[in-house]
């Protein structure tokens, strides 16, 4: 009988989000998002001992609209989730699934040496992750 070898994060993981700057106004990121066409927006470290923040459309309509605040005067660094739950890229996804599972996210940051490669979802692990060659 022979094993198949796992499936990594960065098998399945996707490049569907846009680095930006935790200084930029909210309504410069929701540009950056439009022109990508983009739902996840990772903010930048600052340093080498930073950790990489992220915002997504969900945070925006929560903590800028809801709020009644002015995406022209509400920088990213006030709405942003830091520091991220992430992922190693050769972690084999069942562990990311059941991490997702313990911790209620769906989403995460792929990284290797300190830097993101892209991300996983949950629907990057069953569509692309459940059918393996």
């Amino acid at each position: 009988m022979t094993k198949s070898a796992p499936t990594l994060n960065r098998d399945v993981m996707n490049n569907r989000y846009a680095m930006v700057d935790g200084m930029h106004t909210v309504a410069e990121a929701i540009q950056v998002a439009v022109t990508k066409n983009i739902s996840i927006l990772v903010v930048d470290k600052r340093n080498e001992h930073d950790e990489y923040g992220m915002v997504l459309m969900s945070d925006i309509a929560r903590k800028v609209l809801a709020k009644d605040k002015s995406p022209e005067r509400t920088n990213i660094y006030e709405i942003m989730i830091k520091p991220v739950f992430s992922v190693p890229a050769d972690m084999d996804v069942r562990y990311t699934a059941r991490l997702f599972e313990r911790f209620n996210v769906n989403k995460a940051p792929v990284v290797e040496s300190g830097s993101i490669l892209g991300f996983v979802t949950y629907k990057d692990i069953v569509l692309k992750g459940m059918i393996k060659s």
